[in-house]
C-alpha cells in the first residue's frame, strides 16, 4: 500500500528524515515512535503531501505521488487537536470529505449515519461540535477522515489530548474498527502503550533514522540496541566481556544464550529478570533498596549494588521489600538480551 524509497528530507544541514526505507502493507497497522526531534511528523507529512522531499520516493498503491497534491493522494489525515469545524454541526463535519468528492446528500446523509452508528455515536448528527466531550470530537474526527475510503489513514498523535483511562478505551475500539473495515493505518504517537496496542509493527525512529522496525512483542523482547532499550524504558545496560559462555560485568556473572562467540558486548537486564534473594544468597550483588514505586500490577524497585551502577527491578506487591532493606539478588537467563558489540 505505501512505500518510502530513501526518502530524506533537510532543514538547513540538519536531515529531519535521513535515506529513509519504510514500507506498509494493506490492511497493516503501523505506529511510528520516537523522541522530540526523531523524524516522525516530519514522515508523515511527506506521505501526506505536506511535505516535499529532498530525495527520494513516496509510492502510494505503487503510484509515485511527486507532484500529486495532498487532496489527490486518497489518503485521510486525523490531527491530535482534531481539528473540527465548530461552524458545522456533527453531520456537517464527517460529510466534509464527501462534498469535496462531489458526493450526492442522500449518499453523503447514508455514509454519516453509517460512520456516526461505526464509531458509537449514533444519531448525533444534528449535535453542535462545542457539546461533545474529548473522546466524542475524537470519534467525530476519526468518522471524518473515514468518510472519503482512504487508502491510507494516518493519524497524528490521534489520542494525545485524552485522559488515560479513555485513551486505554479507544485504543481497543480503534484497533478492532480497523480491523473490521481492514483499514491501512500509519500513525505517529509519542505513547509506547498505545503504539504496542494499536499496531500490527511499530517503528522507532532516531535522527531521522529508523533504528528499529518489528511486531510490538518482538520490538519489546529484543531491542535492536542500547538507544531502543532506553526509550522503551529500560535502563539496566552493562558492559560485559564474554569469554568461555559466561558474561563478567560489574554486577558478577551474568547468564547468557548458548553460542554467543568470545568479545566484548552490551547486555540489557530487564527488570522482571532482575529476581531478589536474601542477602549474601544470590549469585549477583547485595543491594540496598533505594526507592520502590507503586506501579498499579507490581512494585517498581531501585536498588544501589555494593559496586556498579544502580538496579531497576519488578517484584508483586506482596513480596516488595521496603526502602532500605539489603537484598540479594539474581538474573534470570531469559531476560538478559545482548544488544550488540561493546
Amino acid at each position: 500500500m505505501l512505500g518510502l524509497d530513501d526518502v530524506t528530507v533537510r532543514f538547513g544541514d540538519r536531515a529531519a528524515l535521513d535515506a529513509v526505507d519504510l514500507t506498509v502493507a494493506e490492511h497493516e497497522t503501523v505506529c511510528v515512535l520516537g523522541p522530540s526531534g526523531s523524524g516522525k511528523s516530519t514522515l508523515l507529512r511527506v506521505v501526506a503531501g505536506l511535505r516535499r522531499a529532498d530525495r527520494g520516493r513516496v509510492l502510494l498503491g505503487g503510484e509515485d505521488q511527486s507532484g500529486v497534491p495532498v487532496h489527490r493522494r486518497g489518503v485521510g489525515l486525523m490531527f491530535q487537536d482534531h481539528q473540527l469545524f465548530p461552524q458545522r454541526d456533527v453531520a456537517g463535519n464527517v460529510a466534509f470529505g464527501l462534498r469535496m468528492r462531489g458526493t450526492d446528500r442522500a449518499g453523503q446523509r447514508r455514509r454519516v449515519a453509517e460512520l456516526l452508528e461505526l464509531v458509537g455515536l449514533p444519531g448525533a448528527g444534528g449535535r453542535a461540535v462545542s457539546s461533545l466531550s474529548g473522546g466524542e470530537q475524537q470519534r467525530v474526527a476519526l468518522a471524518r477522515a473515514l468518510a472519503p475510503e482512504p487508502k491510507l489513514l494516518m493519524l497524528d498523535e490521534p489520542l494525545g489530548q485524552l485522559d488515560r483511562g479513555l485513551r486505554e478505551r479507544l485504543v481497543v475500539e480503534l484497533r478492532a474498527l480497523f480491523g473490521r473495515l481492514g483499514t491501512t493505518v500509519l500513525a505517529v504517537t509519542h505513547d509506547q502503550g498505545e503504539a504496542f496496542a494499536l499496531a500490527d509493527r511499530v517503528v522507532i525512529m532516531r535522527e531521522g533514522r529508523i533504528a528499529q522496525t518489528g511486531a510490538p512483542l518482538e520490538v519489546w523482547q529484543r531491542p535492536a540496541d542500547a538507544f531502543v532499550a532506553r526509550f522503551l524504558g529500560f535502563d539496566n545496560i552493562v558492559d560485559a566481556v564474554v569469554r568461555d559462555g559466561a558474561a563478567a560485568t560489574v554486577w558478577g556473572r551474568l547468564p547468557l544464550p548458548g553460542g554467543l562467540p568470545d568479545g566484548r558486548y552490551e547486555l540489557l537486564v530487564r527488570p522482571a529478570g532482575v529476581r531478589l534473594t536474601d542477602p549474601g544468597a544470590g549469585r549477583g550483588p547485595r543491594c540496598t533498596v533505594e526507592s520502590r514505586t507503586f506501579r498499579g500490577t507490581h512494585v517498581a524497585l531501585r536498588l544501589r549494588p555494593e559496586s556498579g551502577p544502580a538496579l531497576e527491578a519488578e517484584t508483586g506487591l506482596r513480596d516488595a521489600p521496603e526502602q532500605g532493606a539489603r537484598v540479594g539478588v539474581e538474573f534470570a537467563p531469559d531476560d538478559v538480551v545482548v544488544l550488540g558489540r561493546g
